[in-house]
């Protein structure tokens, strides 16, 4: 089964986090579903330099983070492939971005990431943010 390694952003701006809603896709199990941005880590690539790379090409947004802000691993085995994501708490200086590969996006407060339709991947994530896992983040 092919492993792919991928960085996905936990982007904050004024409490709220961004959640990103794909777009159809050759899997039907993940076409429309919400996940956080990001994207394949390159051969040779920081995790950190790969979500950096992976924003600014499918969203031109450049965001604030470092290794320091890793925030989760997850591993997860869909029906086609298997992936290893890590994920990063990343601020943004406003909520304005070009939105290139993703049909919608909203912004929410921690407390209702539920309520989204959520890709499998993600949901340990939300899981752990709904925990009150990014409380010392959002003092900031």
């Amino acid at each position: 089964m092919k492993r792919i390694e991928v960085v996905a952003a936990i982007i904050i701006f004024n409490k709220e986090i961004l959640c990103m809603q794909r777009n159809s896709s050759k899997y039907d199990y993940l076409s429309y579903k919400f996940e956080f941005p990001g994207g394949k880590v390159e051969p040779g690539e920081s995790r950190v330099n790969a979500l950096k790379r992976e924003l600014k090409e499918e969203m031109d947004l450049k965001v604030q983070t470092s290794e320091d802000n890793f925030f989760l691993t997850i591993n997860h085995i869909y029906p086609d492939f298997e992936i290893t994501m890590h994920s990063y708490i990343c601020f943004s200086r406003n909520k304005e971005f070009n939105r290139k590969e993703h049909v919608s996006h909203v912004w929410l407060e921690p407390s209702v990431l539920a309520s989204l339709n959520w890709a499998p991947a993600d949901k340990p994530i939300v899981e752990k943010i709904m925990g009150g896992a990014l409380d010392k983040w959002l003092q900031i």
